[in-house]
């Protein structure tokens, strides 16, 4: 019945297609996708005769000369030059300029053959096909399944099935997926389905029935203008990009506006939602109008400047040009060569005031010029805004923020009062922080206040004083410690054993100062307890910038503009007025970074140097960088709290006073959608600022729905946990009783139920007054549960003779990461290990090794580790030589268990020796698991014919397993 509903589904969903102008085709085979693109390319080029089979081979060869997604949409989108046979030469396209130039087609259930690769094939859902190329692929699910396995589905697929044959299928641009009631797209190459989005209409209702859905995001019309205008490729990681709905309503009214209006605008998005990305493709889709001279994106600041350059070069190389100098700027401004520049306020205003650029500008004057503004609230409400209106005569500006300037937070200048309406009345498209929590596109925040200071009286009696807001309170040094040793007492429980990383800001440079000395301080003193106590300590990595100018030039807020909230901007180049003991004490803490970091910055001429390298290692945490290369705390006053993005930074330590503009903008440094074990963003503020966080985030959300931006207190999530708790229990009263559910329904009633438990445990952990021995289930429980729902997963997921049997539980998504324990990595496990080894008592000893045991059976990554680690722990530290580090010996004990297993292996299996160890010795270098046909070369015997594709498949999975158990890459 359930395979009956998908297929009546898949058929509605096709006859609707079909209603709206597609062709339904049955084309099962990749020959018979082959033939019908032949004939779709002649069709669109208005070719008067077939291809002759010399033609064809050319055109062939081009577009399967590259292999890569990205490669293939730049095929798609360029012009192929074919000589005919009559020596005549014209070029090919294969996507039309309008919607009524293309062919739509529909087929469903298309075969790829890719049993060469893992002795299997695969039938893919419904193919939307333009102009022969599967361009658009749908993967249905029936109702009531969850909508991430039609994701898995597709990420399954793009290992092998995508890239079997002749490749075609390569050429798919964007997915959808959909269980009926849910509908979500992305691009082509996504790996996670936290970038996976719904479509929405123009007020930002999200259309989640699949009928709906069609009808408005597949119609020919919309899927072509998809496919041809929102469709992003990233040149420099090389991969493609798909904008969400409220980028392109809001690109669609500025492109209107253009046309319609002379007044200037602005688009509200919410920041984090990608603003520069609206803006290029904005920038693109308004130079194709031929009424416009040149399209000028402007930032305001270098380090902004370098950036958005960097992400705009990223989307179209050469699409942008750095403008290093005014003179360079003017020359950019007269060619023709490239409409679109990218330049900072600062040269735009000198080279329309400066007398000696009068001449080489004054042509431009009457240009019709678009100006796009990032971050429209800080350098328009200047001179420079009117020295622009003045010169460019004929110019439209368009300015975007993720947080306006209204009468409450407006800007007031000489009796003046600037909002952001004052200098652009239009509000074309709003997105705000509510609507991009609701979307998943930003995470909400979870705030903690620690504002209460105690005082005594001339009694001697204490209470505790809250609000006080003074100078004297907020720099005693006593107060200080205090927070450095609570933010090093909770900051693995915030970022989750340092998956994630955290930035501190403080409210001046004599603060960050103290603050910095007082980390090195009290974390030499956290070790050398820890040595003394014979327990393990690992220091967090607190690294820092700061502007080193007098504190006369570091003022570049005026009073106003800190009234209204706004971050007074630090210059990201040496000053030109130096603060010698500022300088003095950063030359110092650069020099700790050089020597760490194995570079070579300074203060004097390569400042900004390394501002940048700062920025990239909180950046890529966890990603680029390995475990000692990592800054685990960046400790600023005002860099890199606006115009900084990075995914893992998932906390930010406040101490400091902040309101409205600012006060967003800081807080959304931490709220960056990364992956499933980053639910909100960590706000930890050590200064009173409930009121003034209430404020703003009413103020831009423009709704009475603050409990949206900011997660429930910890009360709520515990009571659902105990809910939750309660349910697993009444299903399986203990761990055991897991083994009992013999009925595929009972053991997806237990990992359902269980993955709630895991959900909300890891998300309690990360609120500090969570006190996981007092929780419903025990931490010990917690983790032996663990244990069988990793045997249950461990079970279902295995190679299964029933190849054509339909299990329930391929429909269950186990979500393993909730499992899954980043801290766990070498060099934590030597540590351990160190300290095991170096126990005093045999008590020690067992509860070192069970809080290790504990450890790894709480990381997938690990779990088939953990008893070749216990044997080294049972058998060989109790006979390590004298003189021998622990780390030694766990090398000379895993690579004689490595060496032993692939023997016995090879033997077993009948494998060349040599062979496969050319296979290993790739894995371990490169951590690329086999490909199939290196698999097959290593039977000593050929298996026979019929029983071949399954051998071989088998063998695969043995020997990627038995690679992935000895891998000391953890």
């Amino acid at each position: 019945m359930g395979t009956q509903a998908e297929l009546e589904l898949e058929n509605s969903f096709i006859q609707q297609l079909e209603g709206l102008g597609y062709e339904r085709m049955f084309l099962r085979t990749e020959q018979a996708l082959l033939d019908n693109l032949k004939t779709q390319i002649q069709k669109l080029n208005q070719l008067p005769n077939p291809f002759s089979e010399q033609e064809w081979k050319q055109v062939w060869h081009y577009l399967t000369k590259e292999t890569s997604v990205f490669a293939k949409a730049q095929l798609l989108r360029d012009r192929f030059p074919l000589k005919f046979d009559d020596g005549t030469v014209k070029h090919l396209c294969f996507l039309g300029e309008t919607t009524t130039d293309n062919h739509y087609q529909v087929s469903n259930q298309i075969v790829s053959d890719h049993s060469a690769l893992n002795g299997r094939t695969s039938r893919f859902d419904v193919t939307l096909l333009v102009n022969g190329f599967p361009l658009i692929q749908i993967e249905l699910k029936r109702r009531g399944i969850e909508i991430q396995q039609a994701f898995k589905q597709t990420i399954e697929y793009a290992k092998t099935a995508y890239k079997a044959g002749e490749g075609l299928f390569g050429y798919i641009q964007f997915f959808v997926i959909s269980n009926g009631v849910n509908c979500l797209y992305y691009a082509n190459g996504t790996q996670s389905i936290e970038f996976a989005f719904p479509w929405a209409d123009e007020n930002n209702k999200n259309i989640n029935d699949l009928t709906e859905f069609t009808k408005a995001f597949l119609n020919p019309a919309h899927a072509f203008k998809m496919l041809s205008q929102y469709i992003v490729l990233h040149h420099s990681d090389e991969f493609l990009m798909i904008l969400r709905p409220y980028q392109i309503y809001a690109i669609e009214r500025m492109v209107q506006h253009v046309q319609t209006s002379k007044e200037n605008a602005y688009i509200w998005h919410t920041t984090g939602s990608g603003k520069t990305l609206t803006s290029f493709k904005a920038s693109q889709l308004l130079i194709r109008n031929p009424e416009i001279r040149r399209v000028i994106f402007v930032v305001d600041r270098k380090d902004l400047d370098e950036q958005t350059y960097t992400e705009f070069n990223a989307y179209r190389e050469g699409s942008v040009d750095s403008t290093n100098n005014t003179a360079n700027l003017i020359k950019q401004l007269r060619s023709l060569d490239n409409r679109l520049v990218l330049t900072t306020i600062q040269k735009l205003n000198n080279a329309i005031t400066k007398d000696r650029h009068q001449k080489e500008m004054a042509d431009l004057q009457d240009e019709k010029v678009i100006f796009i503004f990032d971050e429209c609230h800080r350098s328009q409400f200047g001179e420079t805004h009117q020295n622009i209106k003045r010169f460019f005569k004929n110019a439209q500006m368009f300015g975007f923020t993720g947080t306006p300037i209204f009468a409450t937070n407006s800007l007031k200048k000489s009796g003046e009062t600037f909002t952001t309406e004052y200098l652009f009345p239009v509000r074309l498209h709003e997105y705000l922080i509510v609507d991009a929590i609701t979307d998943r596109n930003v995470l909400p925040f979870q705030i903690d206040y620690w504002g209460k200071y105690s005082s005594s009286d001339a009694s001697g009696t204490t209470e505790q004083v809250e609000r006080i807001d003074t100078k004297e309170l907020y720099d005693n040094p006593e107060r200080l410690e205090k927070i450095v040793r609570h933010i090093l007492s909770i900051h693995d429980k915030k970022t989750k054993n340092r998956e994630f990383c955290a930035m501190f800001c403080v409210s001046s440079v004599e603060n960050l100062i103290q603050y910095y000395e007082l980390f090195e301080k009290v974390q030499a003193e956290m070790a050398e307890e820890a040595k003394r106590n014979e327990s393990y300590f690992q220091p967090i990595s607190v690294r820092t910038i700061f502007s080193y100018a007098t504190e006369e030039q570091d003022q570049q807020a005026s009073i106003e503009e800190t009234e209204a909230g706004m971050i007074a901007e630090e210059p990201v180049d040496a000053p030109n007025s130096v603060d010698e003991s500022r300088k003095a004490k950063l030359d110092r803490y650069i020099a700790q970074y050089n020597a760490t970091y194995r570079s070579s910055y300074n203060t004097t001429d390569s400042f900004y140097e390394y501002y940048q390298n700062l920025g990239k290692r909180v950046k890529f945490y966890n990603i680029k960088y390995k475990k000692d290369e990592q800054i685990d705390l960046l400790l600023v006053v005002n860099m890199f709290l606006t115009g900084f993005d990075s995914k893992p930074l998932n906390t930010i330590y406040v101490d400091k006073n902040l309101k409205y503009h600012g006060l967003i903008q800081a807080f959304s440094r931490t709220n960056r959608v990364y992956k499933p074990s980053k639910p909100f963003g960590n706000v930890v503020c050590y200064r009173n600022l409930k009121q003034a966080t209430d404020k703003a985030l009413a103020l831009f959300s423009n709704k009475n729905t603050v409990d949206i931006v900011t997660v429930p207190e910890m009360s709520v999530f515990l009571g659902q946990y105990e809910t939750a708790v309660a349910q697993l229990k009444t299903l399986t009263p203990n761990c055991q009783n897991v083994d009992d559910l013999k009925l595929e329904a009972e053991q997806l009633k237990f990992v359902e139920t269980f993955r709630e438990v895991l959900r909300l445990s890891n998300l309690l952990n990360m609120f500090t007054e969570f006190d996981k021995n007092k929780a419903p289930i025990s931490p010990q429980d917690l983790e032996d549960y663990k244990g069988k729902y990793k045997d249950l997963y461990n079970r279902i997921k295995q190679p299964s003779d029933a190849k054509d049997k339909v299990s329930v539980l391929d429909d269950i998504d186990f979500q393993l990461e909730l499992v899954h324990n980043d801290r766990v990595n070498q060099d934590y496990i030597m540590a351990l290990l160190g300290l095991i080894a170096g126990a005093s008592t045999q008590a020690q000893k067992d509860q070192r090794k069970k809080e290790l045991m504990d450890m790894l059976n709480n990381d997938a990554k690990m779990y088939n580790k953990k008893d070749l680690i216990e044997k080294f722990i049972n058998e060989q530290l109790p006979k390590m030589i004298t003189g021998q580090t622990v780390k030694q010996a766990f090398s000379a004990f895993w690579d004689a268990e490595r060496a032993q297993a692939y023997e016995g292996f090879c033997r077993d299996e009948q494998l060349k020796k040599p062979e496969f160890d050319k296979v290993a010795d790739n894995f371990n270098f490169t951590e690329r698991l086999p490909l199939s046909h290196e698999i097959k070369e290593l039977p000593i015997q050929k298996p026979p014919l019929l029983k071949r594709n399954r051998y071989f498949a088998e063998l695969h999975v043995k020997t990627s397993e038995l690679l992935s158990r000895y891998s000391l890459k953890l």
